[in-house]
């Protein structure tokens, strides 16, 4: 089975908004932008997906879980990110420094750094090709 970048990127995209109303994800503070999705030609089954997370000053994630196929790397691409996954401290990561979480992560914090500085953030998830709900909002 083909996966065309565009479906990918929109599956992506509706994903990782999840059930998170409008209203929610402006409380939030986070807008999810696809960057990059393709089957991975060698790993039958696994795909990658890259989507930019931008922050304005002072956003935040709403606590969620991630796919149990899916393992992330983040790279801060601007700004600060404050990030924490359970089991583990919170931890400010600045441009430049990356981290990784595990499949199905539980991500309990996420987010600007800086109240006065936007961050970016670019999340590259390797994942099931069928698994299209890689982030779930806690409830």
């Amino acid at each position: 089975m083909t996966i065309n970048h565009k479906t990918w990127a929109l599956a992506a995209l509706l994903s990782l908004a999840g059930t998170v109303s409008a209203h929610d994800a402006q409380k939030a503070g986070d807008q999810v932008v696809p960057n990059f999705a393709q089957a991975i030609p060698n790993i039958p089954g696994k795909s990658l997906i890259a989507v930019e997370v931008n922050y304005p000053p002072g956003g935040q994630s709403l606590p969620h879980h991630h796919a149990n196929s899916a393992f992330i790397y983040a790279y801060v691409v601007s700004g600060s990110i404050r990030s924490q996954v359970e089991g583990h401290p919170a931890r400010i990561y600045k441009a430049g420094e990356s981290f990784a979480e595990e499949p199905g992560a539980h991500h309990l914090m996420g987010g600007n750094a800086s109240t006065t500085e936007p961050a970016k953030l670019l999340a590259v998830f390797v994942v099931d090709s069928d698994d299209k709900n890689l982030t779930t909002p806690d409830k």
